[in-house]
């Protein structure tokens, strides 16, 4: 008797992990392009800095543990901790403080864990956070002055270089200054909110020219979920959560940031939809993401306003990496074939 023999019925999509890290790289490319021409070409520089030392390190433990190279670095998940890196730091930071940040995020808080997958907390955030707490000064001093807001001309091509391998503070003064949610938080204690918003401050600019970088990478952000490749739970709960602090505990704007420069300056839209919607270290599940996404712009808002942080995104997205398992235990969706959910451990049970 001849056995029919079928194929599974599996549904079988384009997206591999490949695909999905260079669909991302690809939208952050507006943002980057707008960094580079509001701000100059620091960013851009540090930003593939980053990127080749987040290939070397991924390389060389790979090479360490006897894996084949190729195949991992294939995946761009590497490339995307470097990007994502390159983008958060101020752009006229020192080179060593790029490479040290990058090599740390690829070799302990990614490679350390076991490799893609497996990783607890967000690396590019572990990288970023050790040399923020580590160098408080080069990350306070090195941010750019768009040149609407300084009105003279950013740091050209050779002025960065000179700057983030050379060292050229003389240069650097001339181009750089503390961020809009940096100024705002320590100058509203001297003067009124449009005081600092028209005159001293900005230069009649929204947020200093930050408001254009926060809606190319809001906009690379809607292309990644019109893809699929997020959803949108984390980043509207996060930016929602964010808002409604503002509203409601910062309404004063004599007093407190305003909610424009919450939504608008800083990494804000990078960290919603491409920090904190990282798929291995966020929730998971669809109530835990709008709990996890809610805690992060809860967390962003306190650091922010009462904290030694004028930017707060990395501590936020951490704190609520510790926090994504438990949050997932208890959120977990109904199985087909149970009438109700199966919530937390019980006593004695393993996950």
């Amino acid at each position: 008797m001849a056995l029919l023999t079928l194929s599974s019925p599996h549904t079988h999509g384009p997206n591999r992990t490949s695909r999905i890290m260079l669909t991302v790289a690809l939208a952050t490319l507006p943002g980057l392009a707008v960094m580079t021409w509001f701000f100059g070409f620091g960013s851009l520089i540090n930003t593939v800095l980053a990127i080749i030392t987040a290939l070397a390190s991924e390389a060389l433990v790979l090479k360490l543990r006897k894996y084949p190279v190729s195949f991992f670095l294939k995946d761009n998940t590497a490339l995307v901790t470097g990007l994502l890196l390159g983008l958060a730091l101020p752009p006229l930071a020192p080179w060593w403080i790029t490479v040290l940040a990058t090599s740390f995020a690829i070799i302990f808080a990614k490679q350390i864990y076991g490799g893609m997958g497996n990783n607890p907390f967000n690396p590019a955030m572990v990288g970023y956070a050790l040399v923020l707490i580590s160098f408080p000064v080069q990350m306070t001093t090195n941010w750019v002055t768009s040149f609407q807001v300084s009105g003279s001309d950013v740091a050209g091509f050779t002025d960065a270089l000179s700057i983030i391998f050379a060292g050229a503070s003389s240069t650097a003064d001339a181009f750089t200054g503390a961020t809009p949610l940096d100024q705002y938080k320590y100058l509203i204690s001297k003067e009124t909110s449009d005081e600092l918003l028209q005159r001293n401050t900005f230069n009649g600019w929204l947020n200093g020219g930050w408001e254009w970088v926060n809606l190319a990478f809001l906009a690379g952000g809607l292309f990644l979920m019109v893809r699929r490749i997020i959803t949108w739970h984390i980043p509207v709960s996060m930016l929602a959560a964010l808002g409604i602090c503002s509203l409601i505990l910062g309404w004063d704007e004599d007093l407190y940031t305003p909610l424009s420069l919450h939504l608008l300056s800083g990494a804000t839209m990078l960290g919603a939809f491409f920090i904190a919607t990282d798929p291995v270290s966020a929730s998971t599940t669809p109530t835990g993401k709008l709990i996890y996404g809610a805690g992060i712009g809860i967390l962003l808002y306190v650091i922010r306003t009462w904290g030694a942080y004028p930017d707060a995104v990395a501590f936020a997205v951490l704190l609520m990496n510790f926090a994504a398992p438990f949050i997932d235990a208890y959120t977990q969706p109904r199985s087909y074939g149970h009438s109700k959910p199966k919530r937390g451990l019980k006593p004695g049970e393993k996950s």
